[in-house]
């Protein structure tokens, strides 16, 4: 019964803290970059993320290029909605389980592993974005090369001016 009730409580906790992560979803909507002194909203009147600096990237082939492949790999997939949805039934199935005793273990490993699913699905999804954001700086960077007014624009910014840091696994299929 002690195992069950600190499980609720690492659950509760784990739900809070991916709740939390919706609050920095507003960062994607407000980047700016700076463009002949003015700033320019990079993710400006569209779903797709970096529509604000097509004006420009479309006059150098190859950053149009980056740019359309970075807005591609940006839209989210199926399987991973499909392992998150997994995960939330496994959890959700645990919770509603009645408490008999020899129910715990069945309830418990539903939960671990719905929970396991879930943050796994979120890590690989987020490292993900991490990894496409390097497509829209070497658009960028392309576009600089060789293009006037120069665009200053880092994906790893945050709005203070200081730089992100960021790890995962990058894996190629």
């Amino acid at each position: 019964r002690l195992e069950y009730s600190l499980m609720n409580k690492i659950l509760i906790l784990f739900f809070i803290f991916l709740l939390s992560i919706n609050g920095y979803a507003n960062e994607s909507c407000s980047r700016t970059a700076t463009i002949n002194y003015q700033n320019v909203l990079v993710d400006a009147g569209s779903n797709k993320r970096g529509e604000g600096l097509r004006f420009f990237l479309e006059k150098d082939p190859l950053s149009k290029k980056l740019l359309d492949e970075y807005q591609e790999k940006d839209k989210p997939t199926i399987l991973s909605a499909s392992v998150s949805t997994v995960g939330s039934l496994l959890i959700l199935s645990g919770l509603i389980q009645t408490s008999n005793s020899e129910n715990v273990q069945q309830t418990n490993s539903l939960i671990y592993s719905g929970s396991l699913l879930v943050a796994l699905s979120y890590l690989v999804s987020r490292t993900l974005k991490l990894n496409n954001e390097k497509l829209l700086d070497e658009s960028v960077k392309e576009y600089n090369k060789r293009n006037t007014p120069r665009i200053y624009f880092s994906p790893y910014n945050d709005n203070n001016g200081n730089s992100a840091v960021g790890f995962g696994i990058q894996q190629e299929f």
